[in-house]
């Protein structure tokens, strides 16, 4: 069982974990050094919890006590109540949720490790929006995709904006990162995965036309919002496929298209 402990002074180092959340270059740096990511919601610290990760500590606002009583009944780890206000002053802005856990990070696959069972996989290149990563990882984890691969300049899914847009589903899919890009991709096409680059491109062939939902094993590729996937991944790709667009309309938000591709490429397959 947690000790529940009342803290009352924001420079508490015990609350050092929680501090300077809305600080983004701060968090980059501290939370993988730390091996430490941050949940946030009660729906989001369950399912963390759920994933397996070990929580390092609690920050709760005192309505939220009650309500994570369970969890506080379950763990060994402190849990800090505080009043709104200091845990404003703590993490920068006003927790809505009134519930924060600071979480211990696990060690992460290899690529090679996840591309053994996998059949559906997502590779991103240079996606850094926070916000884009939690929703493509909840799209992925929706609709069927096995596994994703990060570009090494990619965002951490882990942060604690990408955590909270996915709703917890970055603790639901697998991850790993690529060492060297795009020479990396090749592990990929190794692996059995044919590399579906997904573009607005004219030059490239509808993703019904395309049909990935028949093929054996599939890598979708996406890129950044605004600049996409670069010329390299572009190069190292088997194939280039689009959303079919109307009305005018050039491309959608990287969020949006990775959730239509997904649907494409997992759409009737087969059950394993």
């Amino acid at each position: 069982m947690a000790d529940l402990i009342t803290v009352d002074d924001p420079d508490d180092p015990r609350l050092r974990d929680y501090t300077g959340l809305t600080d983004v270059e701060l968090r980059r740096r501290r939370e993988p050094a730390e091996g430490l990511f941050i949940a946030e919601g009660e729906k989001v610290i369950r399912r963390a919890k759920h994933a397996g990760y070990e929580m390092r500590s609690m920050l709760l606002s005192a309505k939220w006590v009650d309500l994570m009583r369970d969890v506080i009944d379950e763990v060994p780890a402190p849990v800090y109540a505080v009043s709104p206000e200091l845990a404003e002053r703590v993490t920068g802005y006003h927790v809505h949720r009134g519930a924060l856990a600071s979480m211990q990070r696990k060690p992460l696959p290899t690529a090679d490790e996840l591309l053994t069972t996998a059949r559906r996989v997502v590779v991103m290149e240079a996606v850094n929006d926070h916000t884009n990563i939690g929703a493509i990882f909840r799209s992925a984890a929706a609709l069927g995709m096995d596994a994703v691969l990060l570009s090494p300049d990619c965002a951490d899914p882990l942060y604690r904006r990408s955590v909270k847009v996915s709703m917890g589903a970055v603790f639901s899919v697998p991850y790993a990162r690529l060492g060297t890009w795009p020479k990396d991709l090749e592990t990929v096409r190794e692996a059995g995965f044919r590399l579906l680059a997904l573009t607005p491109d004219e030059k490239a062939g509808s993703i019904d036309e395309a049909a990935p939902h028949r093929m054996d094993k599939v890598a979708l590729m996406l890129g950044a919002e605004g600049d996409g996937l670069s010329t390299r991944a572009l190069v190292a790709a088997d194939e280039w496929v689009r959303i079919p667009m109307a009305h005018g309309v050039d491309s959608l938000n990287v969020g949006a298209a990775a959730a239509v591709a997904f649907y494409a490429v997992a759409s009737g397959r087969p059950e394993n």
